[in-house]
């Protein structure tokens, strides 16, 4: 026998009327902005980890039987580091293959470089940059890195080709075995490119990305899940009718699934295909090392498929969710007479969530994997704890209301405190993010030596040659500057000279162009190749901090929104019988904006203050003070996303004023 729920399903779908499409509408938009925040940041997250793989051939891999040699090193131009690979094809070996990006191993003398480095040549003078490599009076002559050598297209790369006596590949070009030398400088024979270990400059970059999947992933989730709750109230009346009338529990779920996974699904596959679309924009969006390459942002199709049926999914789940009254209590829900309350062992889960959560933060060093966990154990804690806190609010402030519009908010959030509690919990979680990545700013981390440039040299009779060397060659290129031999300093040792430049970034760039010859294997170095670890997870964070706040905040928006909007047409009936009863629009419309700003305080409050104790308390671990400028930020950063959040929430105002616009049918 055929089953009746999916024409039923589409009968009762069409027949909703204006009132339930827009319910619809709203549902697919919040999973079309589901699915595309979340394939973004999953299209972040591996092609983090891919453009890391493709810098792996530049950390000499030893071979027992090498055919060439290969030699890494670090410069830097304008504070930005430069990654230099040096080539020698040994003599009486076989012909090593060709490192990726290249067609052929260089000979000799050939220096191939990324496209952004030589723009970069052409737009600095010569003594700045062009001249630390071999036929840099042209730099058209320069062959050209493809795309398969590089991570970014905006990454800064040379490979040089050189002799097999040349002291660039030398045993000293592996540095001194320093600890600043990791991933800076290294020295190996090889017999290929088949590296694992990847740059210093990408390495990180997938775990700290997928610490902001962590922080994002929920909120978009609990999106997700509003979306399918839209319309509940409707679903429920609708539903309850036809159990009443002979349905049974599992036609009820059925019909309620099928209906919201359909609508889900719409509104995944659009987000699906906007991400599609916005692939190439997505591209240039800089982070790390720079944009992107279009293909590292490919999820893949089996991806795609994965998140678009994940999240409609979680929309088909969050809607039969709400069905547990209408099976058991058809008659209740009809005459909506069961209020929503909650219980205190909410408020004891959270408290043991947040004993283990900082009993875990003790334990010590933790993976970035279980960074996420914890992350996520921390915002279900929240999300558990908030409609118990929106109860007992609505509570307390309905006992000391003194005027209309207060005490119709707090009626609304001690009768519902879920959707109320669902209204705001996008800004709540988000006030995290702000409160950590604002105050957390790294600052005062690394050494300092500004203007200083060091050349390690072989000996202390070499420094005092290279010294004498180095006047005059910064002399001559009208370089300022005091010459001296180094001593018990961790730039260099006593074997090596240090020069401190008087001028800005291009006279300190000109100082290691030209010095750069004096150096037997390693390049002259700066506070940048010191602090370079430092500065690449700093800027990391800071980056992903400002990308976190701006997805945070708009998806806390987006969610405040569609639940606003959703939320006046579940009630139209209440509102319909308060106008009937001689309530003003105005009222109402105040009721709203009071049943949003009560809870937002409390909780957004909450959920700040300990992003900015969490921010503390990383800053206090890494030795770092705290941002002076971080304070503004987060003031500025709560400010305009409450603002832009009630302005959301405002615009339903013209759906309250449709559905009261003839209180008599409504409230009918």
């Amino acid at each position: 026998m055929r089953s009746p729920v999916p024409p039923l399903t589409w009968h009762l779908a069409r027949s909703s009327g204006r009132r339930g499409l827009q319910s619809q509408l709203l549902a697919a938009g919040a999973a079309a902005v589901g699915s595309l925040v979340l394939l973004v940041l999953l299209a972040a997250y591996l092609g983090s980890g891919a453009r890391a793989d493709r810098t792996a051939w530049r950390i000499p891999e030893p071979a027992r039987h090498g055919t060439a040699v290969q030699a890494l090193a670090t410069t830097f131009v304008r504070d930005e580091p430069v990654t230099v690979v040096s080539l020698a094809q040994l003599p009486d070996r076989k012909a090593t293959p060709a490192p990726p990006g290249l067609t052929s191993f260089p000979k000799k003398g050939e220096v191939y470089v990324s496209p952004a480095l030589a723009e970069l040549m052409h737009k600095l003078p010569a003594d700045q940059l062009a001249n630390r490599f071999p036929k840099a009076a042209d730099g058209s002559s320069y062959g050209t890195i493809g795309a398969a050598g590089l991570a970014s297209p905006d990454e800064l790369v040379a490979v040089v080709g050189r002799a097999s006596t040349d002291p660039a590949v030398s045993t000293a070009a592996g540095g001194d075995g320093s600890w600043f030398d990791e991933g800076q400088s290294a020295r190996a024979g090889i017999s290929g490119f088949s590296g694992t270990e990847p740059s210093l400059f990408t390495a990180g970059d997938q775990g700290i990305m997928l610490l902001g999947v962590g922080l994002v992933a929920v909120p978009v989730m609990v999106l997700a899940a509003a979306a399918g709750r839209l319309g509940a109230a409707r679903r429920e009346q609708r539903l309850a009718a036809l159990r009443l009338a002979g349905a049974t529990p599992r036609q009820i779920l059925a019909m309620t699934g099928l209906e919201a996974t359909a609508v889900g699904a719409a509104g995944a596959l659009a987000g699906a295909l906007a991400y599609c679309a916005l692939l190439p924009a997505l591209a240039e969006v800089p982070y790390g090392i720079g944009g992107w390459y279009t293909g590292e942002l490919w999820v893949g199709l089996p991806w795609l498929v994965t998140v678009v049926v994940a999240v409609a999914g979680l929309i088909a789940f969050s809607a039969m969710s709400m069905l547990r009254q209408v099976a058991t209590s058809p008659l209740g829900v009809a005459q909506q007479a069961n209020p929503r309350r909650t219980r205190l062992i909410r408020l004891v889960l959270f408290a043991a969530a947040l004993v283990y959560i900082r009993s875990s933060m003790d334990g010590g060093d933790l993976k970035p994997g279980q960074m996420v966990a914890l992350m996520t154990l921390f915002y279900g804690a929240f999300w558990l704890l908030g409609p118990w806190v929106v109860d007992r609010l609505g509570r307390i402030v309905g006992r000391l209301a003194r005027r209309p519009a207060t005490l119709l908010a707090a009626r609304r959030l001690s009768d519902d405190p879920r959707g109320a509690w669902r209204t705001v919990s996008g800004l709540v979680l988000a006030g995290f993010v702000a409160g950590f990545f604002t105050v957390g700013q790294l600052g005062g981390i690394g050494f300092d030596y500004r203007g200083q440039v060091a050349l390690p040299t072989a000996s202390a009779a070499k420094a005092g040659h290279a010294a004498a060397e180095a006047r005059t060659l910064l002399r001559e290129a009208g370089v300022t500057a005091k010459v001296g031999i180094g001593g018990n300093d961790i730039l260099v040792d006593d074997k090596g000279v240090i020069v401190r430049v008087t001028g800005g970034p291009a006279q300190v760039d000109t100082a290691l162009t030209v010095l750069q010859p004096l150096t037997s294997g390693p390049l002259p170095r700066t506070q940048n190749y010191l602090n370079a670890e430092d500065d690449i997870y700093t800027k990391r964070l800071a980056d992903l901090g400002t990308v976190l706040l701006a997805v945070s905040f708009a998806v806390a928006i987006a969610s405040a929104g569609l639940t606003a909007a959703a939320n006046v047409l579940d009630r139209r009936r209440v509102y319909g019988l308060l106008r009937l009863t001689g309530t003003p629009l105005k009222v109402l419309d105040r009721a709203r904006v009071r049943e949003t700003a009560l809870p937002l305080v409390v909780l957004a409050g909450g959920t700040t203050a300990t992003g900015i104790y969490a921010a503390f308390q990383f800053n206090k671990a890494a030795g770092s003070t705290i941002s002076t400028s971080g304070a503004v930020q987060l003031a500025v950063c709560v400010t305009v996303g409450v603002l832009v959040m009630f302005a959301a929430i405002s615009g339903s105002r013209p759906l309250l004023r449709r559905v009261t616009a003839d209180p008599a049918q409504t409230a009918d």
